[in-house]
């Protein structure tokens, strides 16, 4: 019997460490913190011992339902506390230094969704808990109606609706233009290298006229507490920021969220990431600059330097 239990309890953490970065993945576009997403896993993995895998007919659906639910009552709790938050929220991001092999944790594994841009999950944040839930799990995950009527509780027709809401809802407020790598990069390092130089006349060139900044400080770190409107505010806004903290770029070339993006040291301390969402003009539509130090610890990691300490 111990020898029954104990290959039970292999087959079960075997099977969980097999669909475990993509139960990760469902949970931090979900819950937009890697903190958070792991708190998910943790929970889910708690369930998941408690249930017997021989009674489940697909585990993979079985895991990824429950973290769904787990996502959603995450995201109804913290509904209320970040309307109230200090100045724009925006998701804690991941960052990869570029041509750097991820190590193989869940964290870096988030190439089982096509988009987890900043920009996307931004605009997520504007959905209610099960039309986020909704929406990922069938565009990201290939979920079906029928499994999202297992997760939401709801008939099918229900859930095509409420998925065809959410779409209608991202597609207006998301950019419809997904530039290339290399055009991204390219902005990147152009954008990076106009701040390195303090040249307004630079930053503006990268910029769509009507261009937007966020800037998430979370009322931890100095920030916009309200989004920048126009390329002229954004270059004076960077410039400001540039003399004020004797800020410097991250000789690294880093990817955040999937997107080439950059980094801002200030005496050699991470100091903020950015990263750019591009126009079909090849110009800056999006900047977000992620301030809050308890959404940079895992990124100054990443990039064996210090957090700068506020």
């Amino acid at each position: 019997m111990q020898r029954q239990h104990a290959s039970a309890a292999g087959t079960a953490e075997a099977i969980f460490a097999r669909h475990r970065s993509r139960i990760f993945a469902v949970a931090y576009r979900l819950t937009g913190t890697v903190s958070d997403a792991e708190d998910v896993v943790q929970e889910t993995w708690l369930r998941w011992t408690r249930t017997d895998p021989s009674d489940i007919n697909s585990p993979e659906a079985w895991l990824v339902t429950t973290a769904g639910r787990l996502g959603i009552d995450h995201l109804r709790r913290v509904r209320a506390r970040r309307e109230s938050y200090v100045g724009p929220w925006l998701p804690e991001p991941i960052v990869e230094i570029a041509g750097r092999m991820p190590e193989p944790t869940p964290e870096d594994r988030l190439s089982l969704a096509d988009d987890v841009s900043i920009a996307l999950l931004h605009v997520l944040e504007r959905l209610a808990p099960e039309e986020r839930a909704a929406f990922l799990l069938h565009e990201a995950f290939d979920y079906g109606y029928g499994e999202l009527s297992a997760l939401l509780g709801k008939s099918e027709a229900a859930c095509r609706q409420i998925v065809s809401r959410a779409r209608r809802r991202v597609s207006d407020d998301r950019p419809r233009f997904d530039a290339s790598a290399g055009e991204h990069r390219r902005l990147a390092n152009a954008f990076s290298r106009a701040l390195a130089t303090e040249n307004p006349g630079a930053l503006i060139a990268c910029l769509r006229d009507d261009a937007v900044l966020y800037s998430d400080g979370g009322g931890k770190a100095a920030a916009a507490l309200n989004p920048i409107y126009s390329a002229d505010r954004i270059a004076r806004f960077f410039v400001g920021i540039s003399k004020k903290a004797a800020i410097e770029i991250a000789p690294e070339s880093v990817i955040v969220n999937g997107k080439p993006g950059f980094v801002l040291l200030t005496e050699g301390h991470v100091h903020s990431v950015a990263c750019l969402d591009i126009d079909e003009n090849g110009r800056i539509a999006t900047i977000f600059v992620m301030r809050n130090p308890d959404k940079l610890a895992r990124a100054a990691a990443a990039l064996g330097r210090p957090l700068l300490m506020l």
